[in-house]
């Protein structure tokens, strides 16, 4: 599944999205704790947009990649360096991260998945669109890494869904929930959960262009 994007001129392009409604808590100084080339990795830093407590404002944070491992996977463990991608929304463990406070978007300009070969093949909007994981959020304390000890940080990770033609082509199992339209931005973040959860599909064929295609 996708361990790999982009968010290369994320916050100018949210601030121009968003401008009217968005508060930084992402704040310039802090902006050397993103990867220097926007290239996100799992338990990398991306930028996130989550709702804010007053209606209809949004907030532009930083956030950890890796939600946390459901413990029956941890037996054992001195370490939990986080769920990147969340598809089976039905369990327990999943559900209490569910409803819009804990729901965000996930800026990003493209996305890799593995190719045949093992290396990475990229996609992109194909109309050049603004487009965002569906995402969810919370805080959590642990050790994610040996050396930093217990931290407390605030965590994400994406939903993944079937496959369209164009993911398909390289990686049939799964591809990321995707979303290109403000109306489909409103309805995760703010919708109840029987609305939001329509939102788990496919992006439509033909929707995204392939870069670095092996062979």
């Amino acid at each position: 599944m996708c361990n790999l994007f982009t968010q290369t001129h994320a916050t100018e392009a949210m601030r121009t999205l968003f401008a009217d409604r968005l508060d930084v808590v992402a704040t310039e100084a802090e902006a050397p704790l993103l990867p220097a080339r926007g290239e996100v990795y799992p338990d990398g830093r991306s930028l996130v947009i989550r709702p804010a407590e007053e209606e209809g404002r949004l907030l532009l944070d930083h956030a950890r990649w890796g939600m946390p491992t459901p413990p029956v996977y941890l037996e054992g463990k001195r370490t939990d360096r986080g769920v990147t991608n969340i598809r089976n929304t039905g369990s327990a463990h999943w559900r209490r991260w569910l409803g819009p406070a804990h729901r965000c978007l996930v800026p990003f300009e493209r996305f890799a998945e593995p190719g045949p070969g093992g290396g990475p093949v990229h996609f992109r909007t194909a109309d050049g669109r603004p487009a965002f994981f569906a995402g969810v959020t919370t805080v959590w304390t642990s050790v994610r890494r040996l050396r930093d000890g217990e931290t407390t940080d605030r965590l994400f990770a994406f939903l993944t869904c079937p496959a369209n033609a164009e993911v398909g082509a390289i990686h049939p199992k799964a591809m990321p929930v995707v979303l290109t339209e403000p109306a489909e931005w409103e309805a995760w973040l703010r919708a109840p959960w029987p609305v939001a959860a329509t939102l788990q599909r496919p992006l439509r064929d033909g929707m995204l262009a392939v870069e670095g295609r092996p062979g």
